[in-house]
């Protein structure tokens, strides 16, 4: 039987150099091993990227060639873009186990010994060197770049008790404690953030990702390090904290680009795989699609306001963040009131608030309005573009000549009326307010036919927010919910405490 056809319990039975020559065994480099694991995946239709979505024909094909050509890979993008998770999904191309000389701190290969303690060892028992076998997981390493690292740490350095302990002068190899980057020999080594790292310092791995060998002090010391590099770098970063210097940037093979979801429902993909639902929400808070379309909108939306700063980008993390409080802010309700579940509202959107002021960074003229009124509006905004989807625009029935008005009837009841929609409203004192709208669910039984009592309840309260939104009606924000009015009063009524009229639609 071929080595590569051993099992792995077949594996872990080899103890010795002796058996694994006897076991067919041939050294590869890590490259090697990347891309021959990577051609049996896409021979056998397999993912090799399971749970990053979006990519499909863009990043994961350009990350897939960069591996058959064995490059080094740069990953750039903005925050929030999976960099970090497809390096770390490269784990997955690797052997299930690999052998090393036994107790060596460079993963020495006990065919091609690279350090002086494993050249020692095999010398010394030939055959009867002792394997020890290390796991896929264990062959992946993680440094984030930050202005505090140092050569030693990367590299290595002369450690002088280690030098007291062995009775070794200082010019003995022995000495030397070697960094993360020797120490990830025949593995993955990931530099997060690059560009942060000092200049000084990406001048040291020249030499690692060109020629093979390492630098020490004064040692006269060539290791050819078998390495798999990947490297994250934000495009920020260039202009406001660094850059990545040009003779490294010559010495990286692949850069690629990355990006933000392109559609709804691939953002609710990535939302849905990585927000954390807790077991008690799931049986007390009833979602529907229309409120994920919207927590994904609002996103798409802030991509593209001049109030957020395109530069930074909008994470994937907003999403998620702002869905795990959604279930929050319903579950919070379910609480207050003591009942047994509830289902989602438009007004739960609100609590999203804390989610989006964390993960946008506004422009001058964002900071003056203020993130919180930032984020309301990013949440009208959405509310607004998702309200076509399911009922007609109130524009275009402006511009049409004799058209009917749906939405007459709602306004002709606030012309005389006021109603708040409170976030903490019972389930039955929710249904009471948007009942008591008269018009209200005749809009909803117009264009969208065959719902729940729920859903024709979500769906009044959507129309409501979007009617306006549209200018329809007016609406404020109050301490504990949304007041909503005609038009015309709310025009002449300052703002309140809590926020301004969304007529004065800062976007």
């Amino acid at each position: 039987m071929a080595y590569r056809d051993l099992k792995s319990k077949q594996l872990l039975q080899i103890h010795t150099l002796g058996e694994l020559k006897a076991a067919g065994y041939q050294p590869k480099s890590i490259k090697q091993e990347l891309r021959d694991n990577l051609i049996e995946k896409l021979r056998a239709k397999e993912s090799v990227f399971p749970g990053i979505w979006g990519y499909e024909d863009t990043v994961i094909p350009e990350v897939e060639r960069a591996i058959l050509s064995m490059h080094h890979i740069n990953l750039l993008g903005l925050r929030g873009q999976a960099k970090t998770r497809i390096a770390r999904l490269m784990v997955n191309l690797l052997d299930e186990y690999m052998p090393i000389v036994e107790g060596s701190d460079l993963n020495d290969d006990p065919m091609q010994p690279l350090s002086r303690f494993a050249r020692d060892l095999v010398t010394e028992k030939g055959d009867q060197t002792p394997v020890a076998w290390v796991h896929r997981d264990e062959r992946y390493s993680e440094k984030l770049a930050t202005p505090d690292v140092s050569v030693a740490d990367l590299i290595g350095d002369v450690d002088p008790i280690k030098a007291a302990t062995l009775k070794l002068p200082y010019s003995d190899e022995r000495v030397i404690h070697f960094g993360l980057i020797p120490r990830s020999h025949r593995g993955i080594f990931v530099i997060n953030e690059l560009p942060d790292l000092q200049a000084r310092i990406q001048v040291s791995l020249f030499n690692i990702l060109q020629e093979g060998d390492i630098q020490i002090r004064g040692f006269k010391l060539r290791l050819p390090l078998d390495i798999q590099f990947v490297f994250t770098a934000n495009p920020e970063d260039y202009t406001n904290r660094g850059s990545i210097v040009t003779p490294l940037k010559d010495r990286i093979d692949s850069q690629i680009v990355t990006h933000y979801p392109k559609d709804l429902e691939t953002g609710k993909k990535i939302t849905t795989q990585e927000a954390i639902v807790k077991t008690e929400q799931k049986g007390m808070v009833k979602t529907n699609e229309i409120i994920k379309d919207l927590i994904e909108q609002i996103a798409f939306e802030a991509r593209e306001s001049e109030y957020v700063d395109s530069k930074s980008g909008v994470s994937a993390r907003l999403t998620i963040a702002a869905y795990e409080n959604l279930l929050s802010t319903a579950e919070r309700r379910v609480l207050l009131n003591g009942e047994k579940e509830t289902y989602v509202r438009i007004s739960d959107l609100y609590g999203v608030v804390p989610a989006i002021c964390g993960k946008v960074e506004l422009v001058y003229e964002g900071e003056v309005e203020g993130p919180v009124i930032v984020a309301q509006n990013l949440i009208g905004k959405a509310i607004r573009t998702q309200f076509l989807n399911y009922f007609p625009n109130p524009e275009s029935l402006k511009k049409r000549k004799g058209a009917k008005n749906p939405f007459q009837k709602v306004q002709d009841w606030f012309g005389e009326n006021e109603m708040d929609i409170l976030s903490d409203l019972t389930n039955r004192e929710y249904e009471a307010r948007l009942r008591t709208i008269e018009g209200l669910d005749d809009v909803v039984d117009e264009f969208q036919r065959g719902l729940s009592r729920e859903e024709k309840l979500f769906l009044m309260e959507f129309a409501l927010h979007g009617m306006a939104e549209y200018s329809l009606i007016g609406k404020q924000a109050i301490d504990r919910g949304t007041h909503f009015k005609d038009l015309l009063s709310s025009m002449f009524s300052g703002p309140d405490e809590e926020g301004d009229d969304d007529d004065d639609d800062i976007f």
